[in-house]
């Protein structure tokens, strides 16, 4: 309560001239970097709330949260995260899941074609697999689930290269730091990445469904910014661009 009481002193409250422009602090999954930005864009077609953005690896950004980080709203790419956070009684209701993310295989070599089926990895061509850090990040865990389906593991293991959050996994790939490696589908078809490489999309009964879900803050609760733009996450604006990013939607 305290944060609130300085903004209602910063933006002068009682006095309409003074009024500041609404603000709020969103912690974003790194899988949602590129389809956030979209969202907001879209969202500020009909709000001037000022949306400040922080993107990380949804186990780094709940344990922010959890340390008193001041975000209004959490964008997880699980579900466990943000249960956790309602679990510290810090959302104001449970999880409520926003997408669907789907894992896909990248190189952006040429002379290397990704395969569902991941016999690929075994290739002694393939010195460096980029893959985000399992304990921390679920597109991270997804994958190491896959690998341990397919019994090739421990053959690979010695080959990880193991990324903060999915953008850095991601920038492994894309600067060839990596020869292939696994990350988020919205990734792969953003502007940013579209048409650098070859990607596929691993088959989704491979591993978990990536069910991503988001809270609010409770501390947010009484800045009527942060329930209007965490209402719009489940709006039919904010699915058709879910679903432009690759995204399965409820």
């Amino acid at each position: 309560m305290r944060r609130f009481f300085w903004i209602l002193i910063l933006c002068g409250a009682g006095h309409p001239g003074a009024l500041a422009q609404a603000k709020i602090t969103v912690a974003v999954a790194a899988n949602m970097q590129y389809t956030i930005e979209a969202i907001k864009a879209e969202y500020s077609k009909t709000d001037a709330t000022d949306i400040s953005i922080v993107v990380g690896a949804s186990g780094n950004l709940a344990q922010q949260i959890l340390h008193g980080a001041p975000f209004d709203i959490f964008i997880s790419a699980d579900t466990s995260y943000p249960r956790q956070i309602a679990g510290a009684s810090l959302a104001v209701s449970p999880p409520a899941v926003y997408a669907r993310g789907v894992l896909v295989l990248w190189t952006v070599r040429r002379d290397i074609t990704p395969g569902p089926d991941l016999t690929l990895l075994k290739d002694p061509r393939i010195s460096h697999i980029a893959i985000a850090n399992p304990a921390t990040a679920p597109y991270g865990a997804a994958a190491e689930y896959i690998l341990k389906k397919y019994n090739i593991y421990q053959s690979v293991a010695a080959r990880l290269v193991t990324g903060e959050s999915i953008t850095q996994t991601s920038q492994f790939i894309a600067t060839g730091a990596a020869d292939i490696g696994f990350t988020a589908k919205s990734i792969v078809i953003s502007d940013a990445m579209k048409g650098k490489g070859t990607w596929v999309e691993l088959n989704r009964s491979d591993y978990p469904p990536i069910e991503q879900a988001a809270v609010l803050i409770k501390e947010a609760a009484p800045n009527p910014a942060a329930a209007k733009f965490y209402a719009f996450l489940f709006s039919a604006r904010a699915k058709a661009i879910y679903q432009r990013f690759g995204y399965l939607v409820p």
